[in-house]
């Protein structure tokens, strides 16, 4: 009961969020959101801000994006202003990402060298008006220039996410990392993966870290 009503102050508490419409339910720690929002901005707002209480351990999500007649655009308008977006992103000025876009949802696919390159292509096109969902298939390139060292992670680990580090157990299979343990919240659990994703030559994390 008190993560729900956690997760309910949280929502009410962010801006960004019309709390008003969102239903919250929670069992051994796995919360549901359901309603509807009025962009897709706002319902991945919602979901982050789940996600930071503390408690929290897994998210499903039952939100339907359903806009006012004035946010609705054409897949060609949308997809465009997607293209517009992503040309004015620094970080992907050397890294064509190929869109599509159906009945608003929008799906990024291509290669680039890093994560970040990817989150940023994600992040880009995220709050355009007429988006109802983003799926972010893009793929990053294997770096077979720099080896993936497992000493390197860990020790980013502890940088990061020091009083976890000891609980997180990093694998290294060629390109694929894989973290184990556990964690004492979601955003430590997500600094130990922003840590794996930053090291070069990684193509693949692999998140089995449980929040406990």
């Amino acid at each position: 009961m008190q993560i729900k009503d956690d997760v309910l102050a949280e929502l009410k508490w962010d801006p960004a969020v019309n709390a008003a419409t969102i239903g919250v339910e929670v069992k051994d720690g796995v919360v549901t959101l359901a309603g509807h929002v009025s962009t897709y901005a706002e319902k991945y707002a919602a979901e982050r801000v789940a996600q930071r209480v503390f408690g929290v351990k897994a998210l499903a999500v039952e939100m339907d994006v359903k806009m006012d007649g004035h946010a609705k655009r054409t897949d060609a308008d949308i997809a465009k202003s997607a293209e517009s977006a992503l040309q004015w992103t620094t970080f992907l000025t050397k890294s064509p990402v190929m869109i599509k876009v159906e009945k608003g949802w929008l799906t990024l696919t291509g290669e680039v060298e890093w994560e970040y390159q990817r989150k940023a292509a994600e992040l880009a096109v995220r709050y355009l008006l007429g988006v109802t969902g983003v799926s972010n298939q893009i793929t990053i390139k294997p770096s077979t220039s720099v080896a993936v060292v497992k000493s390197d992670i860990e020790a980013a680990l502890k940088r990061r996410a020091n009083a976890d580090a000891a609980s997180i157990a990093v694998t290294v299979n060629g390109t694929k990392v894989t973290l184990s343990g556990t964690a004492r919240s979601w955003s430590d659990r997500e600094l130990a993966v922003a840590a794996a994703w930053a090291a070069p030559g990684v193509y693949n994390v692999q998140d089995d870290i449980a929040v406990v």
